[in-house]
């Protein structure tokens, strides 16, 4: 059983179907206004881009739940907390024995990409990078913008014959070369 600890860890809450989103805000207000923001770090739903065939034959990237019913949070484990989490709509408990909650392990944390960021990215407009996880995999594209708070990048890719760009994470993707590529900018 869990007590209270110094480090806050990750675990894992679950929630009815479809109540995701709204167990996330609940979660972000119960912190705001409770003050809690030193024992509750961070709470997250893993997504991951998809493409989806709409009904008129167009093609779309869409972003989708990795693992519906679920919602991953970040604290130091108190039982006040564990008391305040569990009473919260839509939570039906945390994922552990008799519902008390059990810290993930590192691996599986990376696995989740709970935490990974790049920290010594270098990623620049032009630059030609190969996609190497998640839905386009494979994929080959330059890059036409770069965020570096959301760790995201804006890369034209050809897919279905067409140009398309699409929005990847820094940690899916390699620089191919050093040599960047002149994107070309359309008036708007």
């Amino acid at each position: 059983m869990a007590t209270t600890d110094t480090q806050p860890q990750w675990y894992i809450l679950h929630t009815y179907s479809g109540y995701e989103s709204m167990v996330k805000d609940s979660l972000l207000r119960l912190i705001e206004n409770n003050n809690l923001s030193d024992s509750i770090v961070d709470v997250k739903i893993p997504t991951e881009q998809t493409i989806e065939e709409k009904a008129n034959g167009k093609k779309k990237v869409v972003e989708r739940k990795l693992l519906p019913c679920y919602v991953f949070i970040k604290m130091i484990y108190s039982n006040q907390l564990w008391y305040l989490i569990t009473n919260t709509r839509g939570v039906t408990g945390f994922v552990g024995p008799q519902g008390r909650p059990i810290p993930m392990k590192a691996e599986e944390i990376r696995k989740m990409r709970l935490e990974d960021t790049v920290t010594d990215a270098d990623f620049r407009v032009g630059d030609r990078v190969s996609i190497d996880n998640g839905p386009l995999e494979g994929f080959i594209g330059v890059i036409l913008s770069v965020n570096n708070e959301t760790q995201r990048a804006k890369v034209e890719i050809t897919m279905f014959g067409r140009q398309q760009d699409v929005e990847v994470e820094y940690i899916q993707m390699t620089r191919i070369s050093d040599t960047a590529v002149e994107v070309p900018r359309e008036e708007d």
